[in-house]
């Protein structure tokens, strides 16, 4: 035990700042010399994991392996959103930026885990102190993304060939446990439902089941996109069949959720901070959603997600059993294609009927 001026510090608990008072000395008077609260770190984990923040989301999993492997371990994770991430599951989370990324360099992990390519990412893993290192790094002679072992040659690869990732029958969140050295055994997301703020949903119809119809799929895969029309002719047939559909979307949603409230009558209380539109979300019985960060949320809550998707691998997302995966009845020709090759999306050629039969087995009335 290190004593300063005859003090003992314990700079291995888990609890301790250095630059600040720790928790249980604020909350309780607690001092390090025979606190009973003392929680000495075994490891030290850093994942690097940026963004987007439905990528961010599905790969929480590795929160809950990594706790059975390694008990007692310390993890810090550095990401351009942290209020996505579960506050209370993760010991230090910090948002990437100069002085994140500074400290980090003059510091010590036992593992070290990047899982993205984007270049500040992998030059960062490549001047961090690690013992072990999983993931992407940055070749120096020629400033590319490249796998830091064998162990990441798999997903590496479907990220830059389409052939090999067309063929890939692995889930995404199965790949980053590979990657890491893990069999995937079903591990769940680790996510916030937010459900301890008070939010008031008293607006929220009371009839269930409540179906919520994630309208958008943001402005970059456009392809993805289901007409007005379509939705229209969900929502009336959600309607007949007992139950009650919620918009749920963002600003770029609002003038669509407003006008098919109007045609439909269908619920929409408007556009929330994510802390609430998550807890919103959370007040759903099943989403329909497609490939998008409303997705990946659903899934995290656990609900029945009915995921309609076209030109992404549908083998590369889990539902863990719950809700199903609806496609079009045209094959997709637009792998990973932000504007279709054929002028119209082949989504117009995924019946409404179809997703409503996908919502009635999945969540009965």
């Amino acid at each position: 035990m290190p004593e300063l001026l005859n003090t003992v510090v314990h700079p291995d608990c888990r609890h301790f700042r250095g630059d600040l008072p720790c928790r249980p000395n604020k909350t309780d008077g607690y001092v390090c010399d025979g606190c009973p609260v003392y929680a000495p770190v075994t490891s030290r984990i850093l994942i690097i994991k940026l963004g987007a923040i439905g990528d961010v989301i599905r790969t929480t999993p590795l929160l809950r392996r990594l706790r059975q492997e390694r008990p007692g371990c310390y993890i810090t994770w550095l990401t351009l959103t942290p209020a996505i991430l579960p506050q209370g599951e993760i010991e230090e989370i910090l948002k990437f930026d100069f002085a994140s990324a500074l400290q980090l360099q003059g510091r010590e992990f036992d593992v070290a885990i990047n899982l993205d390519k984007e270049k500040e990412a992998c030059v960062l893993l490549n001047s961090i102190s690690a013992k072990e290192k999983f993931g992407y790094a940055l070749r120096p002679y020629d400033g590319v993304a490249w796998p830091v072992n064998q162990l990441a040659d798999h997903k590496f690869l479907t990220g830059i060939f389409d052939q090999t990732s067309l063929a890939n029958t692995k889930p995404y969140v199965q790949e980053i446990f590979e990657l890491c050295g893990f069999d995937f055994r079903g591990e769940e997301y680790v996510f916030d439902s937010h459900d301890d703020k008070g939010y008031d949903w008293s607006r929220l119809p009371a009839a269930r089941p409540r179906i919520g119809l994630n309208t958008g799929c943001g402005d970059r895969w456009t392809t993805r996109l289901w007409s007005t029309g379509k939705w229209i002719e969900l929502i009336q047939g959600l309607q007949t069949a007992g139950y009650t559909p919620v918009l749920l979307g963002g600003e770029a949603e609002d003038v669509r959720n407003r006008e098919l409230h109007a045609a439909t009558g269908a619920a929409y209380l408007g556009t929330f901070p994510l802390p609430q539109f998550i807890n919103l979300m959370n007040q759903m019985d099943g989403i329909v959603t497609q490939v998008t960060m409303g997705m990946h949320i659903s899934i995290a809550l656990r609900k029945p997600t009915i995921l309609m998707n076209n030109i992404f691998n549908p083998h590369e997302f889990d539902l863990y059993g719950r809700g199903q995966l609806v496609q079009p009845n045209k094959e997709c020709v637009c792998f990973y294609r932000g504007s279709c090759r054929l002028g119209t999306s082949c989504m117009e050629d995924l019946p409404a009927a179809k997703v409503l039969q996908a919502v009635c087995e999945s969540v009965p009335v």
